[in-house]
């Protein structure tokens, strides 16, 4: 399938954008695969994508919290919500990765069975493929696709994997923290890395007891953070995500949190940062792909050695395997 569409990556690109979903799908595989026209297909999405569209691109929602809370629930919700708004919606829920095929196990596209014939509604489960931050590495350029196939709002799931999935703050102009009643007490709410990076709140499944409880801590722990004048001041909000009760009211916050990153500037700084970002995990790779060729791994076992010996340090050395690969 790959081989037979790769040729001809401008007529993807093209078809992609009209909103023919089986080209995104196909884009989106080529970026998983690290297919060798990759350069060419990111090269040819650049005029559509972000800044470069008329409306100013797609408005990333990171989607984050742990195991259980309810997240792809939420997102089905959210993605109703947003429909009912007009809005083109791309949904990327990475999922854990399957221990046989590496391969995403495809839960969140089984709860978003109601989306699924919408035209308007693009779902994708990519495979984290042990990517420890939450997110696939190939998440960025994957946005990049959705971005120019004209969605108006990307909602991105990560996997639910706890504290290290704060990774999803620097992808997302604006990050959801969902929380349960019954998921841990305040100490270890205020402990979890997660509720460090939300631009919004959310208390799902708050038709259970604890709910007011869990908003009261919340908003105990938020008030102790230190922000300059003029800062976002996370909103809370309740909701039971099964029957759709409080997800018109995170549709609302989310548009309050996007006219502040408008009206402050924010919005185009954590977009040149995340830009900034990729570009260097991009560098590295290349380097690290590098560093797989015979003689740069003999090199870089000698001046291990050479550490090892006592007769170079780290840093030395490190300069000299980077004055290596100057062209």
């Amino acid at each position: 399938m790959s081989r037979r569409t790769t040729n001809d990556v401008p007529g993807l690109v093209e078809k992609a954008r009209s909103g023919d979903a089986r080209s995104v799908a196909r884009l989106i595989s080529l970026v998983e695969d690290a297919s060798p026209v990759l350069r060419e297909v990111m090269k040819s999405l650049a005029p559509y994508a972000g800044a470069a569209r008329a409306d100013g691109g797609a408005h990333i929602i990171g989607i984050t919290g742990a195991p259980g809370v309810g997240k792809s629930t939420s997102t089905s919700a959210l993605v109703g919500a947003l429909r009912a708004q007009d809005k083109r919606v791309g949904v990327l829920a990475v999922d854990p990765s399957s221990p046989f095929s590496g391969g995403a196990l495809l839960g969140d596209r089984i709860r978003m069975q109601d989306h699924a014939l919408d035209s308007e509604v693009y779902i994708r489960s990519m495979a984290s493929r042990g990517h420890l931050g939450g997110l696939s590495w190939a998440a960025p350029q994957a946005l990049r696709v959705l971005d120019a196939a004209g969605c108006d709002v990307i909602l991105v799931e990560t996997v639910g994997v706890g504290q290290s999935e704060v990774e999803i703050a620097s992808m997302a102009d604006t990050t959801l923290v969902l929380l349960a009643p019954g998921m841990g007490d305040g100490i270890q709410a205020a402990k979890a890395g997660i509720l460090e990076i939300g631009d919004l709140y959310v208390i799902n499944k708050a038709d259970r007891d604890g709910a007011d409880t869990v908003r009261r801590e919340l908003r105990g722990m938020l008030g102790l953070a230190q922000r300059p004048e003029g800062a976002w001041m996370p909103e809370i909000v309740k909701t039971v995500a099964m029957t759709g009760e409080g997800v018109d009211d995170v549709v609302t916050a989310i548009g309050h949190h996007l006219a502040h990153l408008t009206s402050s500037g924010e919005l185009a700084e954590r977009r040149v940062r995340r830009a900034r970002e990729e570009i260097e995990a991009i560098a590295v790779t290349r380097l690290r792909e590098r560093w797989g060729d015979v003689h740069a791994h003999t090199a870089l076992d000698s001046l291990a050695a050479e550490v090892v010996a006592g007769t170079s340090d780290p840093y030395t050395a490190a300069d000299a395997l980077l004055e290596s690969y100057r062209d």
